[in-house]
Protein backbone atom coordinates (compact mmCIF):
# COMPACT_ATOMS: atom_id res chain seq x y z
CA UNK A 1 0.00 0.00 0.00
CA UNK A 2 1.41 3.35 -0.77
CA UNK A 3 1.71 6.17 1.95
CA UNK A 4 -0.80 8.28 0.26
CA UNK A 5 -4.32 7.01 -1.00
CA UNK A 6 -4.01 9.87 -3.37
CA UNK A 7 -0.72 11.97 -4.18
CA UNK A 8 -1.34 15.26 -6.80
CA UNK A 9 1.26 17.22 -8.74
CA UNK A 10 0.84 20.11 -10.04
CA UNK A 11 3.47 21.44 -12.61
CA UNK A 12 4.25 24.72 -11.19
CA UNK A 13 7.00 25.18 -14.11
CA UNK A 14 8.12 28.28 -15.93
CA UNK A 15 9.39 28.71 -18.87
CA UNK A 16 11.31 31.12 -20.79
CA UNK A 17 9.13 34.09 -21.78
CA UNK A 18 6.76 32.92 -24.82
CA UNK A 19 7.17 29.29 -24.25
CA UNK A 20 4.18 27.48 -23.15
CA UNK A 21 3.72 26.13 -19.45
CA UNK A 22 1.60 25.87 -16.56
CA UNK A 23 2.61 28.52 -14.15
CA UNK A 24 1.42 31.14 -16.98
CA UNK A 25 -1.83 29.60 -16.46
CA UNK A 26 -1.75 30.63 -12.09
CA UNK A 27 -0.80 27.21 -11.84
CA UNK A 28 1.08 27.89 -8.57
CA UNK A 29 -1.65 29.46 -7.00
CA UNK A 30 -4.04 26.37 -7.85
CA UNK A 31 -1.87 23.98 -6.02
CA UNK A 32 -1.74 26.08 -3.09
CA UNK A 33 -5.11 26.67 -2.90
CA UNK A 34 -6.08 22.74 -3.51
CA UNK A 35 -2.94 22.30 -0.78
CA UNK A 36 -5.47 25.14 1.67
CA UNK A 37 -8.51 22.68 0.54
CA UNK A 38 -7.57 19.24 1.68
CA UNK A 39 -5.88 20.39 4.92
CA UNK A 40 -9.48 22.03 5.80
CA UNK A 41 -11.22 19.20 4.42
CA UNK A 42 -8.80 17.07 7.11
CA UNK A 43 -7.74 14.45 4.36
CA UNK A 44 -3.86 15.66 4.52
CA UNK A 45 -1.20 13.29 5.54
CA UNK A 46 -0.61 9.50 6.05
CA UNK A 47 -3.41 7.20 4.07
CA UNK A 48 -4.88 9.82 2.75
CA UNK A 49 -3.63 12.99 0.16
CA UNK A 50 -0.87 15.01 -0.36
CA UNK A 51 -0.89 17.71 -2.77
CA UNK A 52 3.04 18.97 -4.38
CA UNK A 53 4.40 20.83 -6.64
CA UNK A 54 6.31 19.84 -9.67
CA UNK A 55 8.38 21.15 -11.94
CA UNK A 56 7.78 20.77 -15.95
CA UNK A 57 5.42 17.53 -16.69
CA UNK A 58 6.32 18.38 -19.77
CA UNK A 59 2.23 18.34 -20.98
CA UNK A 60 2.82 21.82 -21.04
CA UNK A 61 0.86 22.87 -24.02
CA UNK A 62 -2.38 20.59 -22.84
CA UNK A 63 -1.50 22.92 -19.54
CA UNK A 64 -2.27 23.87 -16.28
CA UNK A 65 -1.90 19.99 -15.71
CA UNK A 66 -1.86 18.05 -12.46
CA UNK A 67 -1.40 14.63 -12.07
CA UNK A 68 -2.87 12.43 -9.63
CA UNK A 69 -1.38 8.92 -8.61
CA UNK A 70 -1.45 6.21 -8.04
CA UNK A 71 -4.53 6.45 -10.08
CA UNK A 72 -2.34 8.39 -12.96
CA UNK A 73 -4.77 10.13 -14.15
CA UNK A 74 -3.99 13.51 -15.60
CA UNK A 75 -6.14 16.68 -15.96
CA UNK A 76 -6.81 19.89 -16.90
CA UNK A 77 -7.65 23.05 -15.25
CA UNK A 78 -8.85 26.32 -15.58
CA UNK A 79 -10.26 27.62 -12.28
CA UNK A 80 -10.82 26.85 -8.57
CA UNK A 81 -14.23 25.95 -9.43
CA UNK A 82 -12.02 22.90 -11.49
CA UNK A 83 -9.70 22.14 -8.34
CA UNK A 84 -13.26 21.61 -6.35
CA UNK A 85 -14.72 19.43 -8.46
CA UNK A 86 -11.71 17.28 -8.96
CA UNK A 87 -11.20 17.08 -5.23
CA UNK A 88 -14.59 16.22 -4.62
CA UNK A 89 -14.96 14.14 -7.12
CA UNK A 90 -12.03 12.11 -8.08
CA UNK A 91 -9.85 12.57 -4.51
CA UNK A 92 -13.06 12.06 -2.18
CA UNK A 93 -15.57 9.63 -4.12
CA UNK A 94 -12.84 7.93 -7.00
CA UNK A 95 -14.54 9.29 -9.62
CA UNK A 96 -12.40 10.55 -12.48
CA UNK A 97 -13.91 13.85 -13.97
CA UNK A 98 -13.88 12.87 -17.63
CA UNK A 99 -14.03 16.40 -18.78
CA UNK A 100 -11.12 17.48 -17.39
CA UNK A 101 -8.92 14.76 -17.91
CA UNK A 102 -6.47 14.64 -20.49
Amino acid sequence: MSYYKHHVFFCTNQRAEGEACCNDHHASAMQAYAKERISALGLKGKGQIRINKAGCLDRCDEGPVLVVYPDETWYHYVDQEDIDEIIREHLVHGRVVERLKI
